[in-house]
């Protein structure tokens, strides 16, 4: 047998997996890791009230970027370093090495941040780790796409979401409690970024259970390493059978895109891949507008319709805990319909809910257009993460995700000054009136150049 024809039946024998205990115990380590990454990134919105409270952002600036806006800037801006420069190392040195590398780096950069006494030391080093969750969330995604099987991968990938955006509710929970606070004599925003770090330690010796990549192997030439995971992942997937034989292997054909081989940068805008590379560029820088202009500024929209502090953060814990729901609900129909319809749907609830959100200044109704733009935006999460890694050959997929998905950290460093700006000029109406037409754009991407992907090979959207 040639090396192509072994490994379209390795990617095929991986394809044709039950769903067992052992498959979804895979998701999950893997979520586990990501949920870690998920709390830092969503504590950025929570602790910035503490920053301007110890008065550490309120001198600081670099160049339009002040105050505030510093923070959540440098978070976006080491997240675009991270995708686009380094997101392409786990398509040279393996999903399982750089998954495991790049925790350990925002791990230590997060703890150094909590213990800085300047604002520039905060900013500084909250750009460094950022940059460490950038690689982390690109390699979590192609890791994901590459194990599972087929006809799962929507589903992973909203139970991945799922366990991910658990954890949202929890920094919530944290900041209502410690960053009005000082206990100890340690500011509260402080505890807030040390607890996740501390727990992501943990994590970091759970994930090393996780096995490669049998895909990105094939492509490095390791085609007996490729078929020994292949093998013990089937070996575990009967042993939850009870010892009942594995559904047959379907018949195969060796695709190019399954063939072994570097891919390089230009591969991204070949002929091939051009339309989905731009389609995704701009659904990316678009898409963040909605996602990250609502969930990082919770407290402040809320805030800014005449809500104090205590309670700004009270309610924004209420709406967070909303977060999980989006990504759980859409187990239920995530192999079922299309992803890009998914997406377009969920962009449009985005725009209409955050419209809707803008004319409340009672209680029950920020609460109930907070939870619907929430449930709207986390389902749109769960089906970009699992749509983009679809759409390219694993050569190249890390590589591909990287560079599209750093449109979306770059969009969200100036969606932090934009988002400043019309609050300050037109209060939350102009807020959401930007983030509709945000959403229009991303409808309209996806609607006109976003291709099929439901319940197929991976190989074969790419081939």
């Amino acid at each position: 047998m040639s090396s192509s024809a072994s490994a379209a039946t390795i990617t095929a024998r991986l394809d044709r997996l039950p769903h067992t205990r052992h498959v979804w115990m895979t998701v999950i380590l893997l979520s586990l890791g990501g949920m870690f990454e998920f709390y830092d990134l969503f504590f950025t919105g929570y602790v910035v009230p503490g920053l301007v409270r110890e008065g550490l952002l309120r001198s600081v600036s670099v160049g339009i970027f002040t105050g505030p806006a510093l923070f959540p800037a440098a978070t976006f801006a080491g997240l675009f370093i991270g995708t686009l420069v380094f997101g392409s190392v786990a398509d040279k040195y393996g999903r399982r090495s750089i998954f495991t590398f790049s925790l350990l780096w925002y791990c230590i950069a997060t703890v150094v941040m909590a213990f800085q006494s300047t604002g520039v030391g905060v900013v500084l080093w909250r750009l460094i780790a950022s940059i460490g969750i950038g690689i982390e969330l690109v390699t979590i995604d192609t890791y994901l796409a590459e194990l599972v099987p087929k006809d799962m991968r929507g589903r992973a990938f909203a139970v991945n979401q799922m366990i991910q955006f658990s954890i949202v509710p929890v920094v919530a929970l944290f900041a209502w409690l410690l960053v009005p606070l000082d206990p100890f004599g340690f500011a509260g925003w402080r505890w807030v970024t040390l607890i996740g770090s501390v727990g992501a330690v943990v994590v970091w010796f759970i994930r090393l259970r996780l096995p490669e990549s049998p895909r990105w192997l094939i492509q490095h030439g390791r085609i007996a390493e490729a078929e020994a995971v292949t093998a013990k992942i089937e070996a575990a997937v009967q042993a939850d059978l009870g010892g009942a034989p594995l559904p047959p292997v379907a018949e195969t054909v060796a695709l190019s895109s399954a063939s072994g081989g570097a891919g390089t940068f230009a591969e991204i805008f070949s002929p091939r891949f051009r339309t989905r590379t731009i389609m995704l560029m701009v659904f990316q820088f678009f898409q963040t507008v909605g996602f990250y202009g609502f969930a990082n500024w919770v407290p402040t929209l809320i805030a800014e319709q005449g809500i104090n502090l205590s309670q700004s953060l009270l309610y924004s814990f209420i709406i967070a805990i909303a977060n999980p729901f989006g990504p759980m609900l859409a187990t239920t129909f995530a192999d079922k319909v299309e992803l890009k319809w998914v997406l377009m749907s969920a962009a449009f609830c985005i725009g209409l809910f955050g419209t809707l959100f803008a004319q409340q200044h009672a209680m029950l109704g920020l609460i109930f257009f907070g939870v619907m733009i929430t449930l709207a935006n986390t389902i749109l999460s769960f089906s970009f993460h699992a749509y983009q890694t679809e759409l390219f050959p694993t050569r190249i997929r890390a590589r591909a995700v990287g560079f599209t998905y750093a449109f979306s950290r770059i969009s969200t460093v100036f969606v932090s000054f934009m988002i400043g700006f019309f609050l300050q000029t037109g209060g939350t109406t102009a807020v959401f009136g930007f983030i509709a037409v945000s959403m229009l754009i991303v409808i309209l991407s996806i609607g006109l150049f976003g291709p099929r992907t439901r319940g197929m090979q991976l190989e074969r959207i790419s081939h």
